[in-house]
């Protein structure tokens, strides 16, 4: 009889996190690899990445940086075979890169209004390009990988804006221009489902399983208006902290997820329980 915490190592294994050095990319190559995973922290922004990276390995995980634009089939490719060329394997695959407009101190002076009736076609076009376009030529570089070893696991990173629509109140102040999280999000979130589905599907019968997670608000010194307002959104009544995320995506890259295929590990506080 096989030991639980057996079943969450990653000894021996090779991750791939894209959007690596992203909020909570940064926790997913963390908890891979305090988990024992080789990890690659894959990041558009490459000096971001390698200073990820050099924190990893400052804390003994074997990392490596790789830059990737997931918009090229090209870069995609390339950046499974650097990892190949690495560590020799590919096992894990985690899709965190996405455009996510932020409305947190750091980024909400970046968003305009966002109002669906004047959005952007290019603005839609570029989004749809990253979150969803980008996820799928990233799977489909590392499953040619996972195919020819005969073993994968892919994470694809949702949200709840994925399952339920946006509660536009959260962006409203007295003291300023109406604001919106835009269409492109939920629309690409959902399609995040889709593709999970599909590729599960597709793999049926091959050591190749697909899953979902699913994360709910992440507190990032978000201003107490808009805190206030999502935390009374939730059943917990708070914001998730930054490595609530981590236990979730080991369960689903490790063998203590083995019967799970197909399916969307929601972990949002309660949000869309109401």
């Amino acid at each position: 009889m096989s030991d639980i915490m057996e079943k969450f190592s990653l000894k021996g294994q090779t991750a791939l996190v894209t959007g690596g050095a992203g909020l909570l990319g940064k926790q997913f190559t963390l908890a891979l690899g305090q988990a024992g995973a080789n990890v690659v922290v894959a990041d558009f922004d490459l000096d971001a990445a390698q200073r990820h990276a050099q924190t990893l390995l400052d804390e003994n995980i074997p990392t490596q940086a790789v830059q990737v634009d997931v918009t090229g089939p090209g870069s995609a490719a390339k950046m499974v075979e650097q990892v190949v060329s690495k560590f020799g394997r590919l096992d894990i695959l985690v899709n965190s890169a996405a455009l996510d407009p932020k409305f947190d101190p750091e980024n909400i002076s970046d968003q305009s209004s966002n109002a669906f009736e004047t959005y952007p076609l290019e603005s839609w076009q570029k989004a749809i390009d990253v979150n969803l376009t980008g996820m799928f030529l990233a799977c489909q570089a590392s499953a040619r990988q996972m195919v020819a070893q005969n073993y994968g696991v892919i994470i694809n990173i949702c949200s709840t804006y994925g399952l339920v629509g946006p509660d536009q109140r959260l962006y409203e102040r007295v003291d300023g221009p109406p604001q919106f999280k835009p269409v492109y999000y939920s629309v690409s979130k959902a399609g995040v489902l889709g593709l999970t589905r599909y590729l599960s599907t597709y793999y049926a019968g091959k050591p190749i399983r697909v899953n979902a997670l699913t994360p709910g608000g992440v507190y990032n010194q978000h201003d107490e208006v808009f805190l206030k307002a999502y935390s009374a959104r939730t059943v917990m009544g708070r914001m998730a902290e930054q490595d609530e995320m981590s236990g979730a995506v080991v369960f689903l890259a490790s063998k203590a997820s083995s019967y799970m295929t197909g399916a969307n590990l929601v972990v949002d506080g309660g949000w869309t329980a109401w």
